[in-house]
Formats: C-alpha cells, structure tokens, sequence
C-alpha cells in the first residue's frame, strides 16, 4: 500500500530580518517537521497547509516546493507501507502556537542554529536533503 503525505519546513521573518522556525517534537519524542496524509480531493500545497494549521495552529502560505522523502514503514492493521512526504517552504501568516496533543508532544518558534541542533540530535535522518534545500532557499548558514 501507498501513503501520501505532505509538510513543511515553516518560517517567519522579524521585522529586524532574523529567521525563526518551527520546531517540532512527534509523539516518539523526535524532531520532526510537520506533516500529514493527504485527503481526497486536495493537492498537496493544501495539504500541507491544512496539517501544519491542524498540528501546530499556524497559517501559512506555501513559498516552494523543498523535495519529496520516501520510505518504508509497518502499518499495524495493514502491514508494510510505502510513504512519500512532499514537503514545502511555507511562510508563517500566523505567530501564536498550539500543539495537536494527540499528534504530536510539543512545538516552538526557534532559531536556526537550535534548529539544525534538534536535527542533528533528535530528527530523521531523511529529512535532511529537505531542510538543506530550505536553508539554501533562506540564505541560511548551512551547518548539517
């Protein structure tokens, strides 16, 4: 069977021009970006923006596409699952943050240098190539 899903790495400028990002901790306790399946009838731009705004309460506006991410994982109803992620750079439209308890532990606007942290330390490995294309897209240092 095939999942599709679709996310973000999402943004917001100061006014000073200092970049802050959402960081994001799942339910297993990583860091992760935030994501979900796609329903019937949307496109992916619309999903993204909808599972940002369901896990995290923040409105956003899709920037560019970032690259796609696909794996394999165990359904336990259904058994093997190949999942794609596409994922976006999404502008946030909206500052105030509340987590979608049932999915995920907890969320946070953060700097660059503690997001790449969080990555390193606690992401997925996948993720990667998604926030590297990001950080080429912000005119961001990139220390992955």
């Amino acid at each position: 069977m095939k999942e599709i899903s679709a996310g973000g790495v999402v943004y917001r400028r100061a006014g000073d021009g200092t970049i802050s990002l959402l960081a994001l901790t799942d339910r297993f306790g990583r860091f992760s970006l935030p994501k979900g399946k796609q329903e019937a009838g949307e496109t992916l731009p619309e999903t993204a923006l909808r599972e940002i705004q369901e896990e995290t309460a923040v409105k956003g506006t899709i920037e560019q596409p970032l690259g796609v991410v696909s794996y394999t994982y165990y359904h336990p109803e259904y058994g093997p699952m190949d999942k794609e992620v596409h994922y976006f750079l999404v502008r946030a439209l909206t500052d105030e943050l509340s987590p979608q308890t049932e999915e995920i532990n907890g969320v946070a606007w953060v700097d660059p240098a503690s997001f790449l942290q969080y990555h390193r330390e606690k992401g997925y490995e996948n993720n990667g190539a998604i926030i590297e294309k990001a950080w080429q897209v912000l005119g961001l240092q990139n220390n992955l």
